[in-house]
């Protein structure tokens, strides 16, 4: 079995009452990973750890900033088949995913390099009634990144680079699920060269998850939180931080809907709309939970979508679509599928379910009755949704609590332009798909898929403190006393 230990100021530390949980495969069940299970006070260490550390991460030089950086991405780019074994074992994921994940983390790295001089050059100056004004950023003290598992590598270093590199120091919460990855991100980090402390990390057993964060979120030391995972849980981090008063940046759930217009291109939409729905079995964020097609071009729409999705239930592919998190998932999934069918919808590929594992599937006309309208599935499944006219596929679109990304395929770009801005998520894709991301854009939700944007220059936003600070003549007479 893998071992999965805390870095505070050092890495391989114990919880304080010596307390572990084990890890099991979703695939087999069988023990994976024994990893060290903290407490409150555990946490509070990390805190602590971090704490101390910032000021020696804050003022050290930019230059060995950026050289720290630069060896962490490459000791990650060294590293990737290390990734691929372990979240095959403890997640069940792909290796074409896993090294995807490692890809895009790559990115991260890159779009965060010019971040340190950005913010130390920073600043405004004004004059006015003889009072000289500056407006300078800074950065906030520590930061508590929460990251979940289902891109295990491309969210672990978002949360903890885009505020490492505002100058602040990071606790890293990391995922029950994959204890082992993630402590070997943080382990990576920690080699390149970074100071103890300056990214310390948490693993925690699952019913230790609320008493862990709560003592996180509370400690006087954490100044921002940045959290990744479900809008449930989100909300639940969001009423500690406002106990507290202290800012979050939220990225949440989904329902992704990607739009067919009469004038689009079918085979590129459904081809599009396929790698939305079944890539990482549909556990993105970003996954294409709905298809909406205008019924003019809906009959040709899913014969083009069906031939995909049956394509990937070939022995020839079985090995890229991966199993679900977890049986409990697949069953979860497989529920929607037949409350969908029960209520009237089409099954026209997949559907069957073993263990973790559930087939791609496509299912047509689903319909506001149907669970999987509204909920998020997280799960391989498309939804085909027919509307009559591109009036009604908005109102489709819009139709979710969720706002997170859509896409429109539409050969009128200047139309799919117009139809973006009225589609409420944070991202709008244009004839592309909805899973796709820019590490140097603003990535983000609305709605309760979220508030806050991760990426690019956001970052100095979401990461540091604006402050004011003026030089004024010592002399001046104040009206109180005329």
């Amino acid at each position: 079995m893998y071992e999965a230990k805390l870095h505070i100021r050092d890495p391989g530390v114990e919880a304080r009452d010596g307390a572990v949980f084990e890890r099991l495969s979703p695939v087999d069940g069988t023990p994976v990973t024994r990893a060290v299970a903290a407490g409150p006070r555990d946490a509070q260490d990390a805190v602590n750890a971090a704490a101390a550390a910032f000021a020696t991460w804050r003022d050290l030089p930019i230059s060995d900033k950026r050289r720290i950086l630069v060896r962490a991405r490459d000791l990650m780019l060294e590293r990737t088949e290390d990734f691929v074994d372990v979240a095959g074992r403890e997640l069940g994921s792909t290796p074409d995913w896993i090294r995807f994940n490692v890809a895009i983390a790559a990115n991260v790295f890159d779009a965060a390099m010019d971040i340190p001089e950005k913010i130390t050059s920073w600043q405004e100056v004004s004059e006015k009634d003889g009072i000289h004004s500056t407006l300078i950023r800074e950065p906030v003290g520590v930061v508590l990144a929460i990251a979940p598992w289902n891109a295990p590598v491309t969210l672990a270093i978002r949360a903890i680079i885009w505020p490492l590199v505002c100058g602040n120091t990071v606790v890293f919460k990391a995922s029950e699920l994959c204890p082992k990855l993630h402590a070997l991100i943080v382990e990576v980090l920690c080699d390149a060269g970074l100071p103890g402390g300056a990214v310390t990390s948490v693993i925690h057993a699952p019913e230790a998850a609320e008493a862990v964060v709560g003592a996180l979120v509370a400690h006087p030391a954490v100044r921002r939180i940045n959290f990744t995972g479900s809008t449930r849980n989100g909300r639940r981090v969001a009423e500690m931080a406002a106990r507290h008063l202290k800012p979050c940046l939220l990225e949440l759930s989904g329902k992704a809907p990607l739009v067919v217009l009469a004038d689009a291109d079918i085979p590129a939409a459904a081809s599009a709309a396929a790698f939305g729905a079944y890539f990482n079995q549909g556990q993105i964020c970003m996954s294409t939970e709905r298809v909406i097609v205008v019924e003019e071009v809906a009959d040709a729409f899913v014969d083009e979508i069906e031939a995909r999705c049956a394509a990937l239930l070939t022995r020839q592919h079985r090995d890229k679509v991966g199993d679900l998190i977890s049986a409990e998932a697949a069953r979860r999934v497989s529920r929607l599928i037949e409350d969908a069918l029960a209520h009237g919808a089409v099954l026209k590929v997949g559907g069957e379910m073993s263990g973790a594992y559930v087939q791609p599937t496509l299912i047509d006309r689903v319909t506001p009755e149907m669970q999987i309208y509204s909920e998020e599935s997280f799960g391989p499944v498309a939804a085909i949704l027919r509307a009559e006219d591109e009036l009604e596929a908005m109102s489709m679109a819009n139709d979710t609590q969720y706002g997170l990304v859509a896409s429109v395929f539409t050969n009128d770009t200047s139309r799919a332009r117009e139809i973006a801005g009225l589609l409420e998520t944070g991202t709008c894709h244009i004839n592309g798909p909805t899973v796709y991301d820019d590490p140097t854009k603003p990535f983000g939700g609305v709605k309760a898929s979220g508030y806050g944007r991760f990426g690019g220059d956001t970052a100095i936003h979401e990461f540091t403190e604006l402050r004011w600070i003026t030089v004024q003549n010592p002399k001046i007479e104040y009206p109180f006393w005329t």
